[in-house]
């Protein structure tokens, strides 16, 4: 992506929130996809760590135990 804003980033685990609500859903997703992936994360003990810089991208990392 391009990088997320920091007025952005408490909601980008949100269920169906999406930083630019002009996108259309058959091109810009429903907005699901980082909730359910911090559900699984979270359900197998894990963590997801990121790191951010707007106009540049974001990079997620996600931690599993062993």
């Amino acid at each position: 992506g391009i990088g997320i804003s920091e007025e952005h980033l408490d909601h980008i685990f949100d269920r169906f929130w999406r930083a630019d609500p002009s996108r259309q859903r058959n091109g810009g997703g429903s907005g699901l996809g980082l909730s359910i992936v911090k559900a699984i994360v979270e359900a197998h003990g894990g963590q997801i760590l990121m790191e951010t810089e707007p106009n540049a991208g974001t990079l997620l990392r996600v931690l599993l135990p062993v």
